[in-house]
């Protein structure tokens, strides 16, 4: 089992989305006893998620050569999770065309950094929103987290939901809620959009980026930011890699696309792809570190974000790979990591801080690149903790259930 087997369900993501809007539907009846009896109410039994299956012939042009890409890529021919969920999309470039409007996909955004407690993304993200018509207000309820009273009804829906999946279960009643203001595809578009920009927090994040000096930061956060960054490019990473290599990943869609009235929001050369600019891909990363390290920072991504789906599915991976299961019960109920290998301790310690506290330590960034360096340690990020957040956005949301049989092995 490789590592790319690993974040399986990350590549199969990546091909180009697209599919024919259709209205919101009724929620699913209520289950009758039997082996179906455990699926929640507003689970499809066909899909095991809260979308019906994808119909191959309602999809525009562009989803169907991506529904043919996902079902080549994928193990029995039919797309699961994640990849699956993202064939519900509309096909236009989220960050700026979504059809909710600018105005509320940027409330989106703002709502994604401030559960992810992310300042460089929320201040950007807020010059931007008010530029494109968000009310300060709005702005402020999110930032301050406010109660929803008096906000528009897709105002209140977007920030409950954001809320929620920072608390990693979105009840089915909110769930409720926006598929009937937005519609299945929108919903899905936005989504999506949320989901793009939790990547990009971590990558923020574990580079500690820092606005330029002459930038005012306007999140008030639950810690104090480390200063160990570079004069120049305000964040832990260098400018230049002497080594040259092209940046790998998914930085989260600044400047995205090509078209009218685009610009990138980062000020050179700060910005989201700061830590894929050391990045060298996940065969490098292989190659480097092995697979069963990769297994266990998937492991510890899909840990902090409680996901259980994504957790059983890359156990199975990770231990066929060589992870050895007592590292695995350490991740699994957050224990201490005395008794794990150096690089398995500040992996998962790194994951932690990343991940669960939003603010990675001077000392263990320090650690965690002497263990790994810069490169492999960018990759850990770039190309499989940031994934994987991704992918457990869109599998929280949209309540995606295991295979029939199989028992999740999170708690």
């Amino acid at each position: 089992m490789g590592a790319a087997r690993i974040v399986a369900a990350v590549i199969l993501a990546i091909a180009v989305s697209g599919v024919a809007d259709r209205p919101a539907g009724p929620q699913t009846p209520a289950r009758a006893a039997g082996s179906e009896a455990a699926l929640p109410r507003d689970v499809q039994p066909e899909t095991r998620n809260r979308l019906p299956p994808v119909d191959p012939a309602r999809l525009n042009d562009q989803m169907k050569r991506a529904y043919t890409a996902a079902v080549a890529a994928s193990p029995g021919g039919t797309p699961q999770g994640a990849a699956a969920i993202r064939l519900h999309r509309s096909g236009v470039d989220v960050r700026w065309d979504a059809r909710i409007g600018r105005r509320l996909s940027e409330l989106a955004i703002l709502t994604v950094a401030r559960e992810y407690d992310q300042p460089y993304e929320w201040s950007l993200h807020e010059m931007e929103a008010l530029s494109v018509g968000l009310e300060p207000q709005v702005a402020d309820v999110v930032r301050n987290r406010r109660p929803l009273t008096g906000l528009g009804d897709k105002e209140a829906a977007i920030i409950q939901l954001g809320r929620e999946i920072g608390r990693h279960k979105v009840a089915p009643e909110t769930y409720a809620r926006a598929l009937r203001l937005f519609g299945e595809t929108d919903l899905v578009d936005a989504v999506d959009l949320m989901s793009n920009y939790a990547g990009t927090a971590i990558s923020l994040t574990a580079a500690n980026q820092w606005l330029p000096p002459q930038m005012k930061q306007f999140l008030p956060l639950p810690f104090t930011m480390p200063d160990d960054i570079l004069p120049d490019s305000r964040s832990r990473i260098p400018v230049n890699n002497p080594n040259a290599r092209p940046q790998q990943g998914n930085a989260g869609g600044e400047g995205a696309g090509g078209g009218l009235y685009r610009r990138t929001l980062a000020p050179a050369p700060t910005g989201p792809g700061s830590m894929g600019r050391f990045a060298a891909g996940l065969k490098s990363l292989e190659a480097s570190q092995g697979k069963a390290l990769i297994g266990l920072a998937a492991l510890v991504t899909a840990r902090l974000h409680d996901q259980p789906y994504d957790w059983t599915l890359t156990e199975a991976a990770a231990l066929r790979d060589g992870l050895p299961a007592a590292t695995i019960d350490v991740v699994r109920h957050n224990k201490p990591t005395s008794g794990l290998s150096d690089k398995e301790a500040i992996l998962v310690q790194f994951g932690r801080e990343l991940l669960g506290r939003h603010n990675v330590g001077a000392d263990t960034y320090a650690r965690a690149k002497a263990a790994f360096g810069q490169q492999d340690l960018s990759d850990f990020v770039v190309n499989v903790m940031a994934p994987h957040a991704r992918e457990d956005v869109l599998l929280t949301v949209f309540d995606q259930q295991l295979p029939p049989g199989q028992k999740s092995s999170l708690p």
